[in-house]
């Protein structure tokens, strides 16, 4: 058997309360390596098409990768993945803290949800056993609390992944929350595990990850701590966490401002109140992920002109924008209230952010009034009326349940005439980062699995062959379960990955198995129907058209040259998307290609 894994896989089907357990084929690891790759390989398998995402049908995952749980430089990630309600796409949402590990320990590398409970449920697990327990006493209660309900019940040693108020009331960009702050915040799973009835995960044990070459690893450890010492991008993140460049990316246009209409400096000329300086005379602590050598997180002091609590969490650099350029917000206080009132109702900080942006510029261009907010004043850079209506999002309340369930939802909601300000592609709100200022962007967002990601890897060069070097490197990393962040280049995982699971990865099989990750998550997509070159991408977002003034002036994206490119280089129907069949069998997906391709 390989090494890095616990070779066992959970499976719950909620309806019935039955738990079983399996032992998964050799080949599923190899082929797949884990996280989002064996997740849609066993949703493809296991899930027809055409489900409700929010239907008993459905299938919720909880996936490690085999580095996960292992000495591996930032071994500490897992994946959530399911039918994402608020796309109908493939969705999946990644995050680090330490449930990925403890997932292991407690003796499984996955665990796959079906069915839904008729009353509040969650699962125990705890070295090799798993049990269902009632969670009424949970239900109604935010991520906070039942952290710590569940840690005085079960233990301090057990790690919780649950969800809050906005996962219980089916908000479509809900999240799923773990460590109090961290989330696996994309494409609204939070809803999936709420419409189950299914507030928690609890993971106890101590449970050792069988590893390979023990002192290979640590060979492997030592010389890319070497290269942490001469990363300046590393340097930065230690010293003051993912929102250190929050101003000067704000400044020099990667951070889009006032919703994507506004232009850095000319805007926002004070982004230095919410950057990394300004963070760090609030923050009381550093904190890291499971075994992290770079600690990017922390814990900020409590607040004096807000009322959140010492500990809450420091606003990673998406949250600092989505709450501040994008809102034209210089209250650093106030980006770290909303922060809180997200991580703890759950609610995923990016979505909510350009809902609010969304909101703010529909009242300013008189397409909403205060009849409609129920009183609230929604200006630009009013941090008072920001961090309100968040709670309002969070909660279902008063104007905040028009916009709980997103942009494209809320425009839907308000009228044909507020699309424009919604910035989204196929239905997920974008994250910060201007495509006019890195063309990678614009391929990624408009045609990645999961649309409007920046974490699934592209390449600024219009070279069909370079996006898709990067795309399948990146989706490697994330199957394997290593930060991004950690810098790890191919011939790296290929050799953390050998030195691991005992098998010889070379760096080409790295490419293969990130290659046929990514069509298989395209293909899950094919066989619903879904055609991303007929999703919409926002005129703002790549320059149509340009700026006038600013560091992005006159830039327009070439989206259809990129994905055109793209298409060709990975042998993709230059009309549908839709993988090819020669593509399918190469990659050794018979099934897939049969399904897709009808035999």
């Amino acid at each position: 058997m390989l090494k890095g894994y616990m070779n066992k896989i959970l499976f719950i089907d909620l309806s019935s309360q039955r738990v079983t357990e399996e032992v998964p084929d050799r080949q599923l690891y190899l082929d797949f390596l884990g996280g989002y790759g064996v997740g849609a390989r066993i949703l493809f398998s296991r899930q027809r098409a055409g489900i409700d995402p929010l239907s008993p049908d459905s299938t919720l995952g909880f996936v490690t990768g085999p580095l996960t749980g292992t000495p591996a430089l930032t071994g500490n990630r897992y994946t959530v993945v399911a039918k994402s309600p608020l796309t109908s796409t493939w969705g999946d949402a990644n995050a680090g803290g330490d449930f990925g590990p403890y997932l292991k320990f407690a003796g499984y590398d996955a665990v796959f949800v079906t069915g839904a409970s008729e009353s509040p449920v969650y699962l125990h697990i705890r070295n090799g056993e798993a049990e269902l327990r009632d969670a009424g006493h949970l239900w109604g209660k935010d991520t906070y609390k039942t952290e710590d309900i569940l840690k005085s019940e079960l233990g301090d040693g057990t790690r919780i992944a649950c969800i809050g108020q906005a996962g219980e009331s089916l908000s479509l960009i809900s999240c799923i929350i773990n460590n109090k702050g961290r989330a696996a915040g994309r494409s609204g799973l939070g809803a999936v595990m709420g419409s189950k009835r299914l507030k928690a995960m609890a993971v106890t044990g101590g449970m050792k990850v069988p590893l390979a070459d023990r002192e290979g690893i640590k060979a492997l450890v030592r010389q890319y701590l070497g290269e942490f010492k001469k990363s300046k991008f590393i340097q930065v993140l230690q010293g003051f966490g993912t929102a250190g460049g929050t101003a000067e990316l704000a400044y020099n246009g990667d951070s889009p401002v006032k919703n994507w209409g506004g232009i850095g400096k000319k805007d926002f000329p004070n982004a230095e109140s919410i950057g990394g300086d300004r963070i760090l005379r609030l923050q009381e602590r550093k904190t890291g992920c499971w075994r992290c050598p770079v600690a990017c997180g922390g814990e900020m002091k409590a607040g004096e002109e807000y009322s959140y609590a010492q500990g809450a969490a420091k606003p990673e650099y998406e949250t600092a924008c989505a709450f501040g350029t994008l809102c034209l917000n210089n209250n650093l206080e106030s980006i770290i209230m909303a922060n809180e009132i997200c991580n703890r109702h759950g609610l995923d900080t990016i979505s909510a952010g350009v809902t609010v942006a969304f909101a703010i510029e529909c009242y300013e261009k008189g397409l909403i009034d205060k009849v409609d907010t129920g009183g609230i004043e929604l200006r630009w850079g009013d941090h008072r009326a920001i961090v309100a209506i968040t709670e309002q999002m969070a909660r279902r309340e008063g104007f905040g349940d028009v916009l709980a369930d997103g942009v494209k939802v809320a425009a839907g909601r308000l009228g044909k005439e507020t699309e424009e300000y919604a910035i989204h592609v196929g239905g997920q709100e974008l994250p910060m980062h201007d495509p006019k200022y890195a063309p990678a962007y614009a391929t990624s967002y408009a045609i990645d699995a999961t649309p409007g990601r920046h974490t699934q890897g592209s390449s600024n060069s219009s070279s069909g062959e370079d996006q898709k070097m990067k795309n399948t490197l990146c989706q490697a990393k994330n199957a394997a379960g290593i930060c991004l962040f950690a810098g790890i280049d191919a011939e790296g995982l290929s050799q953390f990955l050998t030195a691991v699971t005992g098998h010889p990865y070379a760096v080409e099989t790295v490419y293969e198995v990130g290659e046929r990750i990514s069509n298989i998550r395209q293909a899950f997509n094919s066989r619903e129907g879904i055609n991303p070159l007929e999703r919409y991408v926002p005129g703002r977002v790549i320059g149509r058209p340009p700026q006038t003034e600013g560091p992005l002036a006159g830039i327009t994206v070439d989206l259809e040259t990129r994905l055109s490119n793209y298409l060709r280089a990975m042998d993709w129907d230059p009309l549908t998307a839709k993988p090819s069949k020669q593509k399918l069998e190469q990659l050794g997906l018979y099934d897939v290609a049969a399904e897709l391709w009808h035999g």
